[in-house]
């Protein structure tokens, strides 16, 4: 894992998509999170440490070859359970998103330029996730990988479109009104526009979706 400082950063981007708006800054107590998205090895370690079973189902020969490809088709739930069991939980939007972009409000993990060779997305050509960490030059200021493309990420809170609009600006957690659970990162097959440190998208979870991945992150960490 890697630590993450407290500090303010720029969460938001002032632009034509409402859910985006309005850039404010944020607040976040240090905190510690994944620097690869959770792989098909890990979760088969806590399939077979728990007998827990996912919605899609799984087959050992997943963990056996595709050990280093990002778990995906998780729900929510799924993805939640098994940062529980790891003694983690799911990182809060802001988490991901700081993480992500860190505090010079960047447009990509990498800097304020598109470059579709440092990220597995549409633009890529493989329609499929590949091995986590693929793209070293995708990295984030804190040193995570594949925080845009290759699959989706889950966060912790529900999704508003509006909240950015009324948050909190210290630990937002998300609304309280449950709704769907938001999705941040863009996948293997989205366009760069979703491949953005503060686009902000949600799925519903009652089907899962094989774009979508998650990380987990840690409270109460030491800087």
């Amino acid at each position: 894992m890697v630590i993450v400082q407290s500090g303010w950063f720029s969460m938001g981007q002032d632009n034509n998509r409402r859910s985006n708006c309005p850039q404010h800054q944020v607040y976040l107590d240090a905190y510690a999170i994944d620097r690869a998205e959770v792989t098909n090895a890990a979760f088969g370690e806590f399939i077979a440490q728990t007998g827990f079973l996912p919605d899609r189902g799984w087959d050992e020969s997943i963990t056996r070859d595709y050990a280093d490809m990002p778990v995906a088709a998780v729900l929510w739930e799924e993805a939640d359970a098994y940062c529980r069991w790891a003694g983690k939980r799911l990182p809060t939007e802001a988490e991901w998103e700081k993480a992500a972009r860190g505090t010079d409000a960047r447009i990509y993990p990498w800097g304020d330029t598109w470059d579709a060779s440092r990220a597995n997305t549409a633009e890529s050509g493989h329609g499929s996730p590949l091995t986590v960490g693929s793209y070293p030059e995708g990295a984030s200021p804190y040193g995570l990988l594949d925080m845009t493309g290759n699959v989706a990420e889950w966060v912790s809170d529900h999704f508003d479109f509006s909240y950015y609009t009324h948050a909190p600006n210290h630990n937002p957690i998300g609304p309280e009104q449950v709704l769907d659970h938001g999705l941040r990162g863009g996948s293997f097959a989205d366009p760069a526009e979703f491949a953005t440190t503060f686009f902000r998208n949600s799925s519903h979870s009652a089907l899962p979706n094989y774009r979508v991945g998650f990380r987990c992150a840690l409270t109460r960490v030491e800087e």
